[in-house]
């Protein structure tokens, strides 16, 4: 199995490589990083000033990816899905792609001051979560898991970036 992590958009280098020592060290498989030509534009939604989540997953989903590969599009640009006010990622299992936001996982998104390493965590947490599902894995009920369903970035922030004992030995591979 493989992860392939596509940037979409501007994305640091360095916030994409940190994403990719923490996948490669969480499942255990080669994570690569090959930019995205996807356009964001198409799923912009001008009434919300929003993007649609469901259709940058279709748009990764024709870009392609392998039999045995799982495809990560990171964004930077605010998520929604219908009857959400916002998201902080998505999946598609039938196809093994995710997708996720940074945009609200910054400190800055509150006007608070940057915490880096409390961004990058909360990143970490939302692209295993998302990743998780394309492996088969559902939302978990134990909090700390990080399959737990995120309401909000307290949730992020309580969980850890760990699969539970339940969640793990599920991993379809």
């Amino acid at each position: 199995m493989k992860i392939t992590i596509k940037p979409v958009g501007s994305i640091d280098n360095n916030i994409l490589e940190e994403l990719k020592k923490k996948l490669i060290q969480i499942f255990g498989c080669p994570v690569e990083i090959i930019p995205e030509a996807v356009r964001l534009e198409k799923s912009y939604n001008s009434k919300r000033g929003q993007y649609l989540a469901t259709k940058l997953l279709a748009r990764l989903k024709k870009s392609g990816s392998g039999k045995n590969e799982k495809v990560l599009g990171i964004v930077d640009v605010d998520l929604y899905a219908p009857g959400l006010n916002f998201i902080f990622g998505q999946a598609d299992i039938t196809y093994g792609v995710a997708v996720i936001s940074l945009c609200r996982l910054r400190q800055e998104f509150y006007e608070s001051p940057p915490d880096e390493a409390l961004f990058l965590d909360r990143a970490t947490k939302e692209a295993v979560h998302e990743l998780g599902h394309t492996f088969g894995l559902e939302h978990c009920k134990n909090a700390k898991c990080v399959m737990h369903f995120s309401n909000s970035l307290a949730d992020t922030d309580w969980k850890q970036a760990a699969f539970c004992s339940q969640c793990r030995p599920n991993l379809i591979k």
